[in-house]
């Protein structure tokens, strides 16, 4: 490229010379420069391959045992025992029975574990998640003539009678009970999900969660919050009633719920009323210690101890009828392939959880790098929380997702790698293989406590809202309207309605942007706003225009609006009637000149239709991000216009790219020298230039 090393000097003044362009490669030939690129084949390009593909092969390279190893193993232990109580706690919001929340726990850490490329990030069942997953398992179940409020005893008998249904013959599953066909569901169900965000990272679509604004989550999250709260009140006082399903499943829950007040279990009701006191209390005094606690209490896991013990020893499910978890076996059972049928019924309900979940874990990964200075790579997340969905949909697991809770626990615990996600997993086997049993006993109710407990930090997002009002009325009319329709609606109109509605504010925003006219600052070279401050000096005969957001088709009319509104002038209409009625008025001394060349002027714009306040207009382009065909078309017909009336128009502040719009659309002309003379560096320079083009035409007229 030749390029010149310095400005150069013609005179006085600085002319900055423009770079060559190299010459662009033609479409044909920079696909097959790429094609012949990817498919080059080495051994180092191998290597960078895998090591993009599993960071961990790259980062365990460099591990230091003695500085990282301690905290790994510490914040591992301290997630892998909350990990327990919340996967067979969270199994009652997926409708499934606790052992798979369980293997959902486990191959979910270890592939997050070689896939990853946050240091912080816990990788797991989400309560969101859970919930969704949930609706669309209790929806087939009910299509299949199953009774989703029905809570199987455990896996041995699958909880349910078989069912000869037309669905269950439909797929072939008539050997399948109400357990079994729940994990098929779900595991379809998981497959597409993580299929979805396995493609979402192939095609390069990491920046499509981005689209899912903070307002929005923080919405979604408290609307979900809400109905999972009232999806486990039925735990809570051990009453059966039916699962609601479709629009309007928290209102119906609650109506079904003071219908059923009269059928409370009281044995469940106690239980729930002292697990609830002793969880917020413990949560309450974390918080408040939480700067002199190393490691955080282990609430949950006590109270499910405790709680499983009173209740076998007391016997509540013989004596009082209190529900239970059931038998929960050890050890896995042999892999199988998802329902390919299941899966085209279930591929819709797919999308709202790979985007849900794409969303949480890039916006956590992308945090929590921020906040201790390395980086991530969004693509690379999307496939390894897809993986974390395809591959353990295979071994009976349903969909996960990063979560802000464990992962902040896992920062507060010392955590340095990802290499605290393998002792969490052997942590959760330790259960599988010998403890999982002894969960028999605990009760339903104990479980929804802490899946209660553990909603306190999004339902207290509602505090947030004032100050988000302030600062923001269109996020939080986001955040009010997702959090709506989640409650009223359900989930995925929710998190629609909220992308719709975000999407609808960001185009409002740009369709009707900031319009202003500025006015000098005193003596010097800047402008400002004249009607936000005082004791601004607008300058004599010219009319200094800003428009803050880029101009295209959808507001280039507003555009014109507020210009002609701000300056007083209709330059459109004005000058389609002067064409109409070839007024002829001789024009008085603040008569602008000819908008093209500000030195000099025709006889045929020194006679205009009225008499006009100013002779310039300076457009600031410093605000203006881009201009489409339609915006530069609106700038060429009122110069047009402008010029008619004998106003001249400027341009100053543009940007490279707003620059070459305007050179590729004709706006410019193919001479540098009318380029330069509509073109200007400042808005300073723009008023200057067109005060002394005035002064030069008066000069002329006196002559004459």
């Amino acid at each position: 490229m030749a390029a010149s090393l310095e400005p150069q000097k013609q005179g006085e003044a600085l002319v900055l010379v423009r770079r060559q362009r190299p010459v662009s490669q033609g479409l044909l030939e920079t696909l097959q420069a790429r094609l012949i690129q990817s498919c080059a084949c080495s051994v180092p390009r191998v290597q960078a391959l895998v090591q993009d593909l599993i960071p961990a092969t790259s980062w365990l390279r460099h591990y230091c045992l003695r500085e990282h190893l301690p905290g790994d193993i510490m914040s591992g232990l301290v997630i892998g025992i909350i990990l327990v109580p919340q996967a067979i706690a969270y199994s009652l919001l997926a409708g499934l029975q606790p052992i798979y929340s369980l293997y959902t726990s486990f191959f979910a850490n270890l592939i997050y574990f070689l896939m990853g490329t946050s240091h912080h990030v816990s990788v797991g069942i989400f309560s969101l998640l859970c919930l969704m997953v949930g609706q669309v398992v209790d929806r087939e179940l009910q299509l299949a003539g199953f009774d989703p409020s029905r809570d199987g005893p455990g896996h041995g008998d699958n909880g349910s009678t078989l069912n000869g249904s037309a669905v269950l013959l439909e797929f072939g599953l008539q050997s399948c009970g109400r357990d079994c066909l729940a994990i098929r569901i779900a595991t379809a169900l998981t497959l597409v999900t993580g299929i979805y965000q396995v493609l979402m990272s192939v095609l390069r679509l990491g920046f499509v969660s981005t689209y899912l604004s903070q307002p929005l989550l923080d919405g979604f999250a408290m609307g979900a919050s809400v109905t999972i709260l009232t999806s486990q009140l039925r735990h809570l006082l051990g009453v059966r009633i039916p699962r609601h399903q479709g629009p309007g499943m928290v209102v119906s829950t609650w109506l079904s719920l003071l219908r059923s007040l009269g059928q409370a279990n009281l044995c469940d009701v106690v239980t729930s009323a002292v697990c609830l006191a002793v969880l917020l209390a413990a949560k309450a005094l974390s918080d408040r210690f939480r700067h002199r606690l190393r490691v955080p209490l282990p609430t949950e896991l006590l109270v499910i101890v405790v709680a499983t013990l009173v209740s076998h020893f007391g016997q509540f499910h013989k004596h009082f009828g209190s529900s239970v978890a059931g038998n929960i076996p050890t050890g896995f059972v042999a892999p199988q392939v998802p329902h390919p049928r299941l899966m085209w019924r279930v591929s819709l309900d797919a999308v709202s959880l790979a985007l849900v979940g794409s969303a949480f874990s890039i916006s956590l990964a992308e945090m929590f790098a921020r906040s201790h200075g390395y980086s991530v790579r969004a693509n690379q997340e999307l496939l390894a929380v897809g993986c974390c969905n395809v591959l353990p949909a295979f071994f009976h697991s349903y969909a996960t997702s990063a979560t802000l809770a464990k992962s902040l626990v896992k920062t507060a615990t010392g955590c340095r790698t990802q290499l605290s996600s393998v002792v969490s997993a052997a942590v959760v086997l330790l259960v599988l293989l010998v403890l999982a049993p002894l969960f028999r006993d605990l009760q339903r109710s104990v479980l929804a406590c802490i899946i209660v407990v553990s909603l306190r930090g999004a339902l207290r997002k509602v505090k947030d809202l004032p100050g988000l009002w302030r600062l923001s009325p269109a996020d939080a009319l986001v955040w009010v309207a997702t959090a709506v329709t989640c409650i009223l609606v359900s989930t995925e109109a929710g998190l629609l309605a909220g992308l719709l509605l975000s999407l609808l504010s960001l185009v409002g925003r740009t369709q009707r942007p900031r319009a202003t006219l500025l006015a000098r600052v005193g003596d010097s070279a800047f402008y400002e706003d004249a009607m936000e401050f005082v004791g601004l000096l607008p300058p004599p005969g010219v009319q200094v225009f800003r428009f803050a957001g880029p101009l295209y088709y959808a507001n280039k009319d507003f555009f014109l609006q507020s210009l002609y509104r701000l300056t007083g002038l209709d330059a459109g209409r004005l000058a389609t009637r002067k064409k109409e009625q070839s007024l002829e008025v001789v024009v008085s001394e603040s008569s602008p000149p000819d908008g093209k060349h500000l030195g000099s002027v025709s006889s045929e714009a020194r006679l205009m239709p009225l008499e006009v306040g100013f002779h310039t207009v300076v457009l600031d382009c410093a605000p203006l991000l881009f201009l489409d065909v339609a915006g530069v078309a609106t700038l060429q017909a009122l110069r047009r216009d402008y010029r008619t009336l004998g106003v001249a128009l400027l341009l100053a502040c543009c940007s490279p790219p707003v620059r070459d719009t305007l050179r590729r659309g004709g706006f410019l002309g193919e001479d540098q020298g009318a380029e330069d003379e509509q073109l200007f560096p400042s808005v300073h320079s723009a008023v200057e230039a067109a005060r002394a083009g005035h002064r030069e035409l008066r000069t002329a007229d006196s002559a004459l």
